[in-house]
């Protein structure tokens, strides 16, 4: 009598525990599937996967034994398949936030190069307003210089050969701005 209840004990011990594996097996399977749904970043993903790992670990409580272990297999696939599905989904929004700030970024840069520009624009402008104006001082003391001459010519008719000599010097001053003059032109040309 104690032989077969000690040849019982041994044959139910390893079936308990065989049991009591599976169902610590799927006790963490049914924790890393509430996982998923915990996390913030993963609960509204991978519905569909995370249904079908649902269902296989609800069918575990109702196989036969003997089927048990492929049962476990196939919920631990679909748990991982969630995760997977889960994790790719995560990645996939973090994907599109990241090319969201890029497409910012670059709007933000080609706004700061478009106002970077115009205040190039609008230094030129007023560099050539400068210039401009610079050259039309410089023509009117030209005309001006223009009108002197022909006066201290009207003037040197009569003068002596020594006036003749600050006609000369009159004459070369002019020169010189007229020389002045084509430069500055000359540099304002595009």
């Amino acid at each position: 009598m104690r032989l077969s209840l000690l040849l019982a004990s041994l044959l139910i011990v390893p079936a308990a525990h065989a049991q009591s594996e599976p169902v610590a097996d799927a006790a963490g399977l049914q924790q890393r599937l509430q996982a998923i749904d915990a996390d913030p970043a993963t609960a509204g993903t991978a519905a569909y996967e995370r249904l079908q790992a649902r269902q296989a670990l609800a069918s575990l409580a109702t196989v036969r034994s003997n089927q048990r272990a492929s049962a476990l297999q196939v919920a631990q696939w679909r748990v991982e398949t969630a995760e997977i599905a889960a994790s790719t989904e995560r990645s996939r929004r973090e994907l599109v936030e990241l090319e969201r700030q890029r497409s910012q970024l670059l709007v933000e840069a080609s706004r700061q190069d478009a106002v970077r520009a115009r205040q190039e624009a609008e230094r030129l402008r007023i560099q050539a307003q400068i210039q401009a104006e610079e050259a039309a001082r410089l023509r009117l003391a030209a005309e001006e210089e223009g009108a002197a001459r022909q006066q201290a010519e009207t003037v040197l008719q009569g003068v002596a050969s020594g006036e003749a000599a600050k006609l000369r010097a009159a004459r070369q001053r002019e020169a010189e701005l007229k020389r002045r003059e084509a430069e500055l032109l000359r540099s304002l040309e595009p």
